[in-house]
């Protein structure tokens, strides 16, 4: 009798039930599953003994989550007052349940299938909207990943403006100190003289003609609302550019920095409904002036049009993504926090502008009510206006009394080096709230001392000219017609049918591992104990976020082999940015500072040189053999070369072509030979998880992206995770607190990044033990290897092993249709929409091919009508072959199909509508019909627009 838990879960996460992987060993001629890994993974690589977690698996799904909750409860959330960027918020419960907790929303990647991602992309030009007309500059990004990165990013684009002559940059010393952190780091990696001071000082003068920018907070750190019209003046007459750093939330009822003077505004969306998550994941923002786009990071949607000339969206200016760029991109950012950007755009949709006025000024004259309390108590708070934040001078004896008190109310402050107590109301406090604050700062209250209360002011103070906001916002439409739940509601639908998800079919991307996101992992992330916890809270507090990321920090170290991990970078990007710097910071601390040559394979992913070069590495380039493996003669001629500085070797494994590399323990030996450090890029992880170890194979550092390997959802193109995992002789040069300033800095704004989505990690672990990691990898190569042999027959598999198989992703190439029939990779790409697919990984690594991976989640039947819809369309294309179908004009070139074209009253090309709308019977059962047709990318770009303010008609069309 079978007693173990009837939720067991690898059996759940993994697709291809036990006959399954039997009938597909057979295709592929193998007698068991592990015959097949002895041939596709090189025993050189294979790790020695089989992969134990402690603490993992054999519980099922129920019992784990019990478990998970005693962790949360460890978890004392008392109400976080301490501001600094972070703030309480009420996330709307049509927003949490339909966008937070749907799949149809969260299980996405990147839109760079355009005409099936509408929906999207449409939710996240409603963002930039928002931050555009909040922030008063004409462009804004689809959101960057934190604030101080953010700012950081800022930074660097004020130097790219200054085309690397104005080297120096002045931060104010009342920004976030958390900003500061990150932007010190940035600064050092990058050869930038950083000053921070009091902006206005002279000192801000004397940097003259080498200051490329400056950056304010607006309102400041502890809450003064400064007017730095005068300020943007003395910058601009330098020749230097002006950073605001802000307060979405504040701007409804402040003159908008583009209107003061700013060249870009930067900040966090998170108080948009948006929780603290003990750091994040939160959508950050940066706004400019429209000259500079080409030099703004990150990614932006823009207004299109597809060939029936209507309004169509897709990502503009394309030319900026690092995969062109490389080592000449001036940002390493490839993704974005598109879930939680959604979520804040769609706050703004909710409430509307005077909604979100109407919870400004509630803030704002609450805060007013406190101040005038603590004055009547004669606490010094200050002359100057103030929005939301208070800071309260004492003495440090007094602030010891002030800071137990609160916290006998369940309540946190801030506390400053000087000893000054800082408070900051949100959206969540009322007058009971400021009621316990007043008695907390009562002396003698707990004596019996009758306290102040509200009822004893008035809150009638509004923010005076120059400082007050004149100018409308949000005036499009959207942000006026979904105030009722219902409207709301249908509107969410209405964007969510427009887009395919994961909860629709595979999204075979190769390298960028779409994988189940399990219900059961998902949970967690909304709890209370996780959600409402502010990073900055004292760690007596968060013991249950030191139980979760301790041991999800043990288990990472031990399926990487290596010492020490640390989960602070909050994307891949982060992460090798972070890694090289470890390295960078190595060779420092050993007297080697001159060593700054990163080698860098052709096939790498486009982050890897652009990371290296703001880490302050310059690139050389190795070359690849034909079957796509690095060259080891270039690499060792040119470590040899560069020997005396060379720093380090990036490298993907397997590699960015899909193949496990036998050279690799070699290569690896010959970098650490000329002195050089070997950073793994970790993008491929989960083909080597339970078999091989990025340590033991020859790695010093490598980053683990857990929205690709450990099933954190893409999110539509963020959140991700990029920790990163090092051998103890880097130890000391991994990411610090961003408020300690020890280490080689920080690179997020919170010590533990996005904190919030690493229970989902952990839960996936911890269901899967080491034995289920093991299997889960054993599955994804057999699916990439299946999948290959029933395709090789109609497209050649571009690159194979020794052995002829592949990792767990393959390339196909489809450049032999171009030559026969005029078919390109992009047509195929489209046509997959009419299938009910989205595409694989289109023109990358290798231009005109496409990078297929399945992963194990994706069950036998999934994978059978992803290869019948791709040999069924190598049979629409044989068509044209054999002209029997115009070179132009062609299911294949008229793709995707939409239903306004299937069903016009005019039907005029050569094939049945039946054969472009409904390709196969699954089809004509479970239609996904993509909302518009082929997207005219180049159009896009020639007239940039990147607010819905012309989609008026759009909209109320589709409403």
């Amino acid at each position: 009798m079978d007693l173990n838990p009837s939720d067991t879960f690898v059996h759940r996460h993994v697709g291809p039930s036990d006959a399954d992987v039997a009938d597909m060993l057979r295709t592929l001629g193998y007698a068991s599953l592990d015959a097949l890994i002895d041939d596709a993974v090189p025993e050189v690589i294979r790790q020695s003994r089989p992969l134990e977690l402690d603490g993992c698996g054999g519980r099922g799904e129920f019992e784990l989550l019990r478990d998970l909750r005693d962790i949360a409860d460890q978890n004392d959330v008392k109400r976080s007052l301490i501001g600094m960027g972070y703030h309480g918020c009420i996330t709307p419960p049509v927003i949490q349940r339909n966008i937070l907790e749907n799949p149809g929303w969260y299980t996405q990647y990147t839109p760079y299938q355009a005409e099936i991602a509408q929906g999207r992309l449409e939710a996240l030009l409603n963002f930039q909207t928002m931050v555009a007309d909040l922030t008063g500059l004409p462009l804004a990004n689809a959101s960057l990943l934190d604030e101080p990165t953010a700012a950081a990013e800022a930074m660097a684009m004020c130097a790219s403006i200054g085309r690397g002559k104005k080297m120096s940059f002045f931060a104010a010393d009342d920004c976030h100190p958390q900003t500061l952190a990150v932007v010190r780091t940035r600064a050092r990696s990058m050869g930038i003289d950083l000053h921070i001071g009091d902006v206005k000082a002279q000192g801000l003068l004397s940097l003259g003609s080498s200051c490329a920018g400056v950056l304010v907070q607006y309102p400041t750190t502890d809450g003064r609302i400064e007017d730095y019209r005068g300020l943007a003046q003395q910058v601009h007459d330098a020749g230097a550019l002006l950073v605001v750093a802000t307060d979405l939330l504040a701007l409804t009822l402040l003159t908008p920095p583009g209107e003061f003077g700013a060249d870009i505004a930067v900040g966090s969306a998170q108080r948009f409904g948006v929780p603290m998550g003990f750091g994040g994941p939160h959508a950050a923002f940066m706004a400019t002036q429209e000259q500079h786009v080409r030099k703004m990071p990150g990614r932006l949607v823009g207004v299109s049009k597809d060939v029936e000339g209507r309004p169509a969206l897709r990502l503009a200016v394309q030319t900026r993504e690092q995969h062109i760029k490389r080592d000449k991109a001036t940002s390493n950012i490839c993704t974005a926090q598109v879930l939680l950007a959604i979520m804040a755009g769609m706050y703004a949709v909710y409430h509307g502008p005077a909604g979100l006025r109407r919870i400004a000024q509630r803030v704002h004259g609450f805060t007013v009510l406190l101040a005038a309390g603590l004055r009547k108590l004669g606490y010094d708070v200050g002359d100057a206006p103030f929005f939301d934040t208070l800071r309260v001078g004492m003495s440090p004896d007094v602030a010891d009394h002030i800071i137990d008190a609160a916290l006998l109310h369940g309540i946190n402050l801030r506390r400053y080096d000087n000893g000054d107590v800082g408070v900051s109301l949100d959206e969540i406090s009322g007058h009971a709230e400021v009621n316990d604050l007043l008695s907390v700062f009562t002396p003698g209250a707990s004596d019996g001392a009758r306290p102040l209360t509200t009822a004893n002011f008035q809150a009638e103070l509004p923010i005076a000219e120059p400082l007050a906001r004149q100018s409308d916002y949000l005036t499009h439409e959207v942000f006026h017609r979904y105030h009722c739940e219902t409207e709301m509601l249908r509107y969410l639908y209405r964007l969510q049918q427009r887009d395919l998800s994961l909860a629709t079919a595979a999204i075979p991307l190769g390298s960028c591992t779409m994988k189940l996101n399990a219900t059961s992992e998902m949970l967690p992330i909304t709890w209370p104990q996780f959600a409402d916890m502010h990073p900055f809270a004292p760690s007596e507090q968060s013991q249950g976020y030191a139980t979760l990321c301790g041991q999800l920090e043990k288990w990472l170290a031990a399926i990487t082999g290596f010492d020490i991990v640390s989960l602070q970078p909050n994307a891949g990007s982060q992460g090798e940015y972070a890694g090289l710097l470890a390295i960078r910071g190595y060779h420092e601390a050993r007297g080697e500072a001159g060593r700054d040559v990163c080698l860098i394979p052709v096939s790498a992913h486009g982050t890897n040189p652009a990371s290296a070069v703001i880490a302050g590495l310059r690139v050389v380039t190795v070359d690849c053999d034909p079957d796509g493996n690095i060259e080891v003669d270039d690499l060792k001629a040119k470590a040899a070369e560069h020997a005396d500085g060379l720093a380090a070797l990036m490298i993907t494994y397997p590699s960015t072509h899909g193949v496990f590399e036998e050279a690799v323990v070699d290569i690896c030996r010959a970098v650490h030979e000329h002195g050089g450090q070997v950073y793994m890029d970790g993008a491929n992880l989960n083909a080597m998880v339970g078999l091989c170890k990025p340590a033991e194979i020859g790695a010093d550092v490598c980053h683990i992206n857990l929205h690709k390997t450990f099933c954190i959802p893409h999110g539509g193109g963020g959140p991700g995770m990029g920790p990163i995992a090092a051998a103890a002789h880097l130890a000391p040069h991994m990411p610090s607190h961003p408020l300690d300033g020890d280490g080689q800095g920080a690179v997020s704004g919170a010590s533990f990044g996005s904190a919030s989505i690493l229970p989902i990690s952990w839960v996936y672990i911890a269901l899967m033990g080491g034995e289920g990691l093991t299997y889960a990898t054993k599955i994804a190569i057999l699916s990439a290897n299946y999948m290959a042999k029933r395709l090789e027959d109609h497209y050649p598999v571009l690159f194979t092993g020794r052995t002829g198989r592949v990792a767990h992703e393959f390339i196909m190439d489809c450049r032999p249709l171009h030559v026969s029939a005029g078919v390109e990779a992009e047509d195929i790409a489209k046509r997959l929409m009419d299938y009910g697919f989205h595409a694989p990984t289109m023109s990358w690594p290798v231009a005109g091919t496409l990078m297929v991976e399945p992963t194990e989640s994706e069950s036998k039947f999934e994978l059978d009508r992803l290869c019948d819809a791709l040999i069924g369309i190598r049979e629409e294309a044989r068509e044209i072959e054999l002209d029997r179908a115009g070179l132009e004009n062609n299911v294949l070139k008229h793709a995707p199909h939409t239903a306004g074209i299937v069903a016009a009253n005019v039907w005029t090309r050569p094939y049945p509508r039946e054969q472009g709308a409904f390709p196969t019977d699954w089809v004509r059962q479970n239609k996904f019909w993509p909302p518009v047709s082929r997207i005219d990318n180049p159009y896009g770009d020639r007239n940039l627009v990147c607010t819905c303010a012309p989609l008026e008609s759009y909209t109320q069309a589709d409403a």
